[in-house]
């Protein structure tokens, strides 16, 4: 699954060297946090957020494919 969120976030972002993915176990579920470039977070959120959702949609899918709980999170890289 965090090759999936890393995939997706070096395939949006204008830097992709610096996409970072951290995953945390937190009870039943497990989240995963994207970090990126200060520049590429408006790349990776879009318009009303619409981009964020999107990628949070296609990794949920699949991970009730396995039968899991995730939900992604995008931050600055600092």
């Amino acid at each position: 699954m965090k090759n999936l969120v890393e995939f997706i976030g070096k395939s949006l972002a204008d830097n992709p060297e610096q996409v970072v993915v951290e995953s945390q176990d937190k009870g039943h579920e497990t989240v995963y946090t994207m970090y990126v470039a200060p520049e590429d977070m408006g790349r990776l959120i879009g318009k009303g957020g619409r981009i964020a959702k999107a990628i949070r949609t296609v990794v949920k899918a699949s991970a009730i494919k396995s039968g899991v709980q995730v939900h992604v999170e995008i931050d600055e890289r600092k």
